[in-house]
C-alpha cells in the first residue's frame, strides 16, 4: 500500500506494526464506567418513552397526567417519571396524542366554576330564568298577595260592618276607621304585616330581575328603596291605627299610597328612558300597567280634594279603588316573574381583623 511503504520510508514504525491496515476513522473514546452508564440509561430510557408514546411532543395533551419528581440518584426514595392516561379522557375517547392547543378538561371546568362564583359574590341574590312555556313558582308570591290583601280587607270591613263599629247609614268608612276596634283591629294590623313583608320580598325579587335585564345600578336601587319605604308604610298603617296615633298612621299612609304609586311609576320611567331593556312578560303588560297606575294617580287626586271638601264618603270609596288598584299592581308581578324559576342566595364571608388559619386543623376556637 502506498500510505505503509510511506511510514516505513520515513521510519514511523516497525515492519510487523506497518504490516497491519490502519483504519482511516479517529480512534474511539474511552469513557469510565460510571460515565458510561448513565448515557446508556438516559438514551434507553429515551428509547422506551418514544417507543410508549410515538409521535407525542411532550405530556402536553389534555389526555395525559404526568408526574415529575427529583431523581432517583439524588432522592432513593422519590417516584419515577410516569405518564399515565387521565379517566376523564379515557371515557371521553380523546386520543392520547392529542395537540397542544387543547384545554384540559379539568382545568376548563375549574375556570367555569370560578366564573360562576365570581359572577355570584357581585351579588347575595341571583334569579334563575324559567324554562319555556312553564311558569316558575316565584310568580305565586305576587298572586297570594294580592288575593290575601283584597280578601284580608273586605273581611276586616265584614266584620266591622257585622260588629257595628261603622255605619253604613253615616256614609261609607275608611279602611283605617274599620280596622280600628277589635277584633277586626287585630286581624288588620296580621293582615298588613305579613302583606308588607311580602311586597318587600317582591320589590327585592324586582330589584334583581332589572339588574339582570340591564338596568342601572343607582336608578335601579331607587326603585327598591321606593318599594321597600311603600312595605313599611303598609306594616306602619297596621300596627299604629288611627284612634290611637293619627300622626304615625298618616305617615305610614303616605308611604303606602303615595310612595307606592311613585314605586310602579319609576318603572315605567325605567323601560321608556332604556329602549334596549327588555320587557319581560307579555307585550300587554306595559300598557295595562300603564293605565293602572294612571287611574291610581288620579283617584289619589281626587280622594285628596273631596277630603278637602269634607265630601268623606267620596273620599272614602276613592281610597278603596286606590288600595285594589295597588294590590293589583303587585299582583301583576306574578306575569313578569313567570319567566323565573327561582332565586339563589349568596352568603359572602365578612372582613376578618385577624388573619385566617393554616389549615382546617389549625383553627383554634376560644371558649
Amino acid at each position: 500500500m502506498v500510505w505503509a511503504e510511506e511510514a516505513i520510508a520515513f521510519g514511523e514504525g516497525s515492519s510487523e506494526e506497518m504490516s497491519t491496515p490502519r483504519s482511516p476513522f479517529p480512534p474511539t473514546l474511552s469513557l469510565p464506567t460510571g460515565e458510561f452508564q448513565q448515557l446508556s440509561r438516559g438514551r434507553e430510557r429515551g428509547r422506551q418513552v418514544r417507543a410508549r408514546r410515538p409521535g407525542q411532543q411532550g405530556p402536553t395533551s389534555s389526555s395525559v397526567r404526568t408526574e415529575t419528581t427529583p431523581s432517583t440518584e439524588s432522592d432513593p426514595w422519590a417516584w419515577i417519571l410516569r405518564s399515565q392516561r387521565s379517566p376523564q379522557a379515557q371515557d371521553s375517547g380523546v386520543p392520547e396524542g392529542a395537540g397542544s392547543g387543547q384545554v384540559p378538561h379539568r382545568r376548563e371546568r375549574k375556570r367555569e366554576k370560578e366564573r360562576g362564583r365570581e359572577k355570584e359574590r357581585g351579588s347575595w341574590l341571583s334569579t334563575c330564568p324559567a324554562e319555556p312555556g312553564m311558569w316558575g313558582y316565584l310568580s305565586l308570591l305576587p298572586a297570594f298577595l294580592a288575593v290575601w290583601a283584597i280578601t284580608g280587607v273586605w273581611t276586616v270591613f265584614a266584620l266591622a260592618v257585622a260588629n257595628r263599629a261603622v255605619n253604613l247609614t253615616e256614609g261609607f268608612p275608611y279602611i283605617s276607621l274599620c280596622g280600628s276596634y277589635p277584633p277586626q283591629s287585630c286581624i288588620f294590623s296580621q293582615l298588613l304585616n305579613m302583606g308588607a313583608a311580602m311586597a318587600a320580598w317582591i320589590c327585592i325579587i324586582r330589584y334583581h330581575q332589572l339588574r339582570d335585564l340591564g338596568a342601572g345600578k343607582w336608578f335601579n336601587l331607587l326603585i327598591l328603596w321606593t318599594g321597600l319605604l311603600c312595605a313599611l308604610g303598609t306594616s306602619v298603617v297596621g300596627n299604629f291605627q288611627q284612634k290611637n296615633q293619627l300622626p304615625t298612621h298618616l305617615t305610614g299612609a303616605f308611604f303606602a299610597f303615595f310612595v307606592g304609586n311613585l314605586y310602579f311609576w319609576m318603572q315605567h320611567l325605567l323601560f321608556w328612558w332604556m329602549k334596549s331593556l327588555p320587557q319581560p312578560g307579555p307585550p300587554w303588560i306595559g300598557p295595562l300597567r300603564l293605565g293602572l297606575c294612571s287611574l291610581c294617580t288620579i283617584l289619589m287626586v281626587t280622594m285628596v280634594i273631596l277630603h278637602s271638601w269634607l265630601l268623606r264618603s267620596a273620599s272614602a270609596a276613592c281610597e278603596w279603588a286606590v288600595a285594589m288598584l295597588l294590590f293589583t299592581l303587585f299582583g301583576l308581578f306574578a306575569v313578569d316573574f313567570s319567566g323565573l324559576d327561582g332565586c339563589t342566595l349568596t352568603l359572602r364571608p365578612g372582613p376578618s381583623l385577624s388573619s385566617p388559619p393554616a389549615s382546617p386543623l389549625s383553627l383554634q376556637i376560644p371558649l
